[in-house]
């Protein structure tokens, strides 16, 4: 392995990881837990779900994807409704207050780093920026 490979997967990783982290702090998560607002995430992403397809996507138990999708429930974020497929099981989706909330907390990620992009970057950082998200995206898909 090179050491080029192994820096870039660190750097990687820690910068990924300090973003998620400061991304969060960019806005009021209205006591939501990091599994709660990853379900409304997921949710806004990829559309309805039943409690079992979401407790695999986020490797939790049922039982505690039960747990969290009643506080999301009561707190009007998510809606159920039979699946037309298999009338034993609900699906899940965001309500309309839930589709706004994750709408409002991406537009909030955004802002702050497009803000932070324009103050403290020159237009050329910026389009290596650019350049370099083409690569990690291609990396992602590998």
């Amino acid at each position: 392995m090179s050491a080029s490979a192994l820096r870039a997967a660190y750097e990687i990783r820690v910068v990924a990881g300090r973003l998620r982290r400061r991304l969060k702090e960019t806005y009021d998560n209205e006591e939501l837990t990091p599994t709660q607002t990853s379900v409304l995430s997921r949710l806004s992403k990829d559309g309805p779900a039943s409690t079992s397809d979401l407790a695999a996507a986020e490797r939790v138990r049922p039982q505690s994807m039960a747990a969290t999708l009643g506080v999301l429930d009561e707190r009007g974020l998510i809606q159920r409704r039979p699946d037309p497929d298999d009338g034993r099981r609900q699906l899940i989706s965001l309500s309309e207050s839930g589709t706004a909330y994750v709408d409002d907390k991406r537009r909030a990620g955004e802002g702050w780093l497009a803000k932070s992009l324009e103050s403290g970057f020159t237009e050329e950082e910026r389009q290596t920026i650019i350049e370099a998200m083409a690569l990690l995206d291609r990396l992602a898909h590998t």
